[in-house]
């Protein structure tokens, strides 16, 4: 029989926590992060901070494991080999999910930002991230159509290179209304995204 399914609240803690260990820790490190472990190393690499440290601290190891297996075997995870050491890594379906969980959370902290009253935050810790889910969250900001961000937007536009920048300028005149927005692609990726978190494994398949 195929294990029980984990809940899209579980596959996306699962992918959060996995974010900053990929290709740099196994299943065993992941397994410590969800379950929050106190251990040197993952209080040293930070990995305390991530949102999912500990999700699953009332849980077994063993059931945690459990669950990180599932991940692989549902293709939303994958171990890939750097050296001798199997290393998690982000399936394509997982990557899909992620990037608009981290994009959300990006805005999300926007938000908490104005509700603050943050004026000038330091906006380089968004350069040289992957670029896809850069578009994806400045796609996602002008659906908000919140003129609110525009600040945050020029302070972001002196930071980075020149495509996203370019990028940045677009979103602006869609928050000023100076330019239309055609809602299509981000509503094929939502599509995209809900059909990811109904993925079916191998096993399924073959049944």
């Amino acid at each position: 029989m195929p294990p029980t399914r984990l809940s899209h609240e579980e596959i996306k803690a699962i992918l959060r926590a996995a974010d900053p260990i990929i290709a740099e820790g196994g299943r065993t490190l992941l397994a410590k992060i969800l379950k929050g472990s106190k251990e040197k190393k993952v209080l040293e690499y930070k990995l305390d901070t991530c949102p999912s440290y500990g999700y699953f601290k009332k849980e077994k190891l063993e059931e945690v494991n459990k669950k990180i297996n599932w991940m692989i075997r549902y293709d939303y995870l994958e171990l890939e080999n750097f050296g001798k050491l199997p290393l998690i890594v982000f399936s394509e379906r997982g990557w899909l999910i992620e990037s608009d969980q981290r994009a959300d959370e990006f805005i999300n902290q926007w938000e908490e930002w104005l509700s603050s009253g943050k004026k000038t935050p330091d906006m380089t810790y968004l350069k040289d991230r992957n670029r896809g889910m850069i578009l994806l969250m400045l796609e996602k900001i002008k659906a908000t159509g919140k003129k609110d961000f525009i600040p945050y937007l020029q302070l972001w536009e002196k930071e980075d290179y020149r495509k996203v920048r370019a990028a940045i300028k677009q979103t602006i005149r869609v928050l000023e209304e100076k330019e239309p927005f055609d809602r299509t692609w981000l509503e094929e990726r939502n599509e995209q995204v809900r059909k990811a978190m109904e993925g079916y494994s191998w096993f399924d398949v073959f049944l």
